[in-house]
């Protein structure tokens, strides 16, 4: 694709890189096919080649109405283009370019520019957002529908009672998941030391900072990683690893040289990224001793953030499989559930109806639970079922546990 960037833009050194990206385009149109919202509308602007466009006139012109970065917004960056794309093209490095270009912050409506604020305020800071859960859970019954179906329940936390192990890893618990579902970091702990693991927890865990960064709050979301890098740099040479059991977050980490490029602290990023683990990457070859007589026969959603981000397609099955568990068969499991972050609340109708298209396929053979590997994706998906939605560590740990028995998933957690 030939370019030629605007002159006030050309020496950005993010935008040099967005230049060379945008050349390795062939407009070949393979990733239309892969593309979930190209699925839906058929629109060539909701797909990755005509966004593409729309970046290469944005970074050309130095501005953007907008009728188009709405199509741009309503990108769910899954990167199920990238790994379809024969060319290589970085597609979602590209949109995190584009969205940090002040021509795309200015021309938002006040209304969305507003609950991306409001989002950016809350979610990060657990002594805002746990509160704020916790009412929400009590008013859950009288809460209109709409709302209700959001706020998880609340379940009664498990023991955890970790023995003393030489190898030791930092778990990453993540804003929404520690006030969410605080039973996914102490299933996996419970995992971890099984396999003669300790994990340590950071004293006072800052956000990864991927929620303000993919709301165009960069300057906060790259505040947020130096002040994370800074709280476990000290520490790498302790440790085996960085666990991220939220495949978003996991992503976010493994992407800061990226994002980082040319930064002071791009050094300790690359350091600090080059320790970071998936949770099914340490599980993966590990045995886990499943104490039940029952089958279970469950629908495997993996995030995009894990499949496609991380390359991570698989693995998850791997371990579920040697497990005992039995997997059903999912059709187009590379098309996104429609959680993508803060996307449900940011594109609610696009996202329901992506979470509607996912469970149809998921809930095609009638599971007993559905899996996945991402706390917004276990949410989001709980909200269209009334079948159990776990992250498949809180499976793996009740069925691990002496007694288990025939209880269905779900029950003890």
């Amino acid at each position: 694709m030939q370019t030629s960037i605007h002159t006030d833009l050309k020496d950005l050194l993010q935008v040099r890189e967005a230049d060379a990206i945008l050349r390795s385009c062939v407009h070949c149109g393979f990733c239309t096919a892969t593309c979930p919202t190209y699925q839906i509308t058929g629109d060539e602007l909701d797909g990755p080649r005509g966004r593409i466009y729309l970046i290469k006139n944005l970074l050309e012109e130095n501005v953007i109405d907008r009728k188009p970065l709405a199509h741009l917004d309503r990108c769910l960056t899954c990167r199920s283009c990238e790994t379809t794309c024969p060319s290589g093209v970085q597609y979602g490095r590209l949109l995190d370019i584009a969205r940090e270009l002040p021509a795309t912050r200015v021309n938002r409506p006040v209304t969305q520019a507003l609950i991306s604020h409001l989002l950016r305020f809350v979610v990060p800071r657990p002594g805002i957002f746990l509160p704020l859960l916790r009412l929400g859970q009590f008013l859950k019954p009288v809460l209109p529908a709409f709302l209700g179906e959001k706020v998880p329940e609340a379940k009664a936390l498990l023991p955890v009672n970790p023995g003393s192990h030489e190898k030791r890893v930092i778990l990453l618990q993540g804003c929404v998941q520690r006030a969410a579902t605080p039973n996914v970091n102490r299933a996996i702990t419970i995992l971890l030391d099984q396999q003669n693991i300790a994990v340590e927890y950071l004293a006072s865990e800052g956000c990864c900072g991927a929620l303000d960064y993919h709301l165009s709050g960069h300057k906060t979301g790259k505040q947020r990683m130096r002040r994370l890098i800074d709280q476990i740099y000290p520490r790498l040479d302790d440790i085996e690893a960085i666990v991220s059991s939220a495949s978003g977050c996991g992503l976010t980490l493994k992407d800061y040289p990226d994002i980082l490029k040319g930064d002071p602290s791009e050094t300790k990023a690359r350091a600090v990224a080059g320790k970071v683990r998936d949770i099914s990457e340490l599980l993966v070859d590990k045995p886990i001793n499943c104490r039940t007589n029952e089958v279970i026969r469950a629908a495997l959603h993996t995030p995009c953030s894990l499949q496609h981000g991380q390359n991570l397609n698989g693995v998850i099955e791997k371990i579920l499989k040697n497990s005992g568990i039995e997997l059903l068969p999912v059709k187009n499991g590379h098309l996104c559930c429609g959680s993508a972050g803060t996307y449900s609340i940011m594109q609610p109708d696009m996202s329901r109806r992506l979470r509607d298209q996912k469970l149809g396929a998921l809930q095609e053979y009638q599971p007993d639970v559905i899996l996945t590997a991402n706390i917004g994706c276990q949410l989001h998906l709980q909200t269209g079922t009334k079948t159990p939605v776990m992250h498949w560590t809180e499976l793996l740990h009740q069925l691990s546990q002496p007694g288990t028995g025939g209880s269905p998933p779900g029950s003890s957690t």
